[in-house]
């Protein structure tokens, strides 16, 4: 039995999305974003405390690795992009280490401020997992050390100041806010009014307390539990209603809602709703499946490819991070999603023979 139209429609444009994977066109990505150090502890957890009942955590091993924004630019040079990265650290051991992993990397630190005596964000994950059992290790605790303190005014418009005269001839602006005080509300709007006015495409990954930031943005980023906590606040039957309304209250042009085993939905203002379906049975983790899709939405959006193909791509690079054997030092890259590309396009064939 050979394929159905749909499923060679979609074979097609896998082998679509693999040759623009292939070509080496270098693009340029405007990066505005919360930096910060992410760590993982990794050991054995065998006991309880004696004196309460938590967990005994001997450890084997610990990792550093940037995160949030910095991660999302490791990221799209990973895919031969060209990021400009915009953000802020601290002066203190994190923030240089930060710096210089980036530099080690070839992304180019120009853009990032250093601000005296500020703390640099660092999340600490603890994962465990018995030493006489053979299974996946568990997140047991998260930590984090961040300043309290907004960004300093000066600091904020000086960066801003130099991401707008970065942005001519760039292919995207993505804005990644974590919530540590660099996305802005005055930033934000100035940036996308002038991406705006050049026709560079915004990808936003908001917080849900800064979605008045996001007016006009054109491809914003859920996950499907933020998804379903905004079709509670608007009143919504359904996820698919709720963004709906998101979209006409905001004026978005598409909303991309990751959903892991669920896969991966655009819903758009002008066009139908494309839903890319996830092919993975063994989930192991879901840290950085974000900024895996946004780097995937960016290269889209360079390669000027359709809503289809860019959920196959987003969807093909979510599947990279939640089959990832460990969350520590993986970076999305090229050869990533071609081989989980091909394996998508040998599956349709596989399963009609």
């Amino acid at each position: 039995m050979g394929m159905t139209d749909e499923e060679a429609e979609m074979h097609d444009l896998l082998s679509d999305i693999k040759h623009h994977l292939r070509t080496s066109e270098a693009s340029n990505i405007l990066l505005i974003g919360d930096i910060m150090m992410d760590c993982y502890i990794h050991g054995y957890a065998n006991n309880l405390n004696s004196r309460a009942p938590v967990p005994v955590l001997r450890e084997t091993s610990r990792e550093n690795d940037v995160g949030a924004a910095a991660h999302v630019a490791r990221g799209l040079k990973s895919m031969q992009m060209q990021p400009h990265l915009f953000g802020i650290v601290g002066d203190d051991e994190a923030g240089m280490n930060i710096i210089e992993a980036l530099e080690h990397e070839g992304v180019s630190t120009d853009g990032i401020a250093i601000v005296e005596d500020r703390t640099t964000t660092v999340k600490t994950r603890m994962l465990a997992s018995r030493e006489s059992l053979i299974r996946e290790e568990q997140l047991l605790l998260r930590w984090d050390i961040e300043d309290d303190h907004p960004v300093p005014v000066e600091a904020s418009a000086a960066m801003y100041e130099q991401a707008m005269a970065a942005l001519q001839g760039c292919d995207a602006l993505v804005m990644s806010d974590y919530g540590q005080g660099v996305v802005t509300d005055n930033g934000s709007e100035t940036m996308f009014k002038a991406a705006k006015a050049q026709g560079i495409p915004v990808i936003a990954d908001p917080k849900l307390t800064g979605l008045h930031r996001t007016e006009g943005v054109d491809w914003i980023l859920f996950q499907s539990q933020g998804l379903e906590l905004m079709r509670r606040r608007v009143g919504a039957a359904t996820g698919s209603e709720a963004a709906a309304k998101l979209i006409e209250q905001h004026g978005w042009k598409h909303l991309v809602v990751l959903a892991g085993e669920a896969g991966v939905t655009i819903y758009s203002a002008e066009e139908e709703t494309v839903h890319a379906p996830c092919g993975l049975l063994d989930l192991r983790q879901m840290i950085g499946l974000i900024d895996a899709a946004a780097v995937a939405i960016a290269f889209a959006l360079s390669k000027s490819m359709s809503v289809n193909m860019t959920a196959l791509l987003a969807n093909a690079a979510c599947e990279c991070i939640l089959g990832a054997e460990k969350t520590d030092g993986f970076v999305l890259s090229r050869d990533d999603l071609i081989q989980r590309i091909s394996e998508q396009a040998w599956n349709l064939q596989v399963s009609k023979r």
